[in-house]
């Protein structure tokens, strides 16, 4: 989670990007990002495979539940807001 928070800055996003269910990463960004940081792909298949992340209603890249209560215990209140 650290290392997908690390590169999420690095690439010109925040946190509230994929820990508000409403917004989340489109597949375009999904994409780019993982062009520019290969190290996403992984980041990417972990979350999804521990639950930790899911596909929201519009099929934008979001944390679940579990994921966002991680993300707060790591960053506090205002990064995962939604914990």
């Amino acid at each position: 989670m650290s290392i997908a928070a690390e590169l999420l800055y690095d690439h010109g996003h925040v946190l509230e990007t994929i820990t508000l269910p409403q917004r989340g990463l489109a597949q375009r960004e999904l994409v780019a990002l993982s062009a520019a940081a290969p190290t996403w792909a992984t980041c990417q298949q972990v979350m999804e495979t521990s639950e930790a992340a899911t596909f929201n209603e519009y099929g934008r890249f979001v944390l679940t539940g579990l994921g966002r209560e991680m993300m707060f215990d790591m960053f506090g209140q205002g990064a995962a807001d939604c914990a």
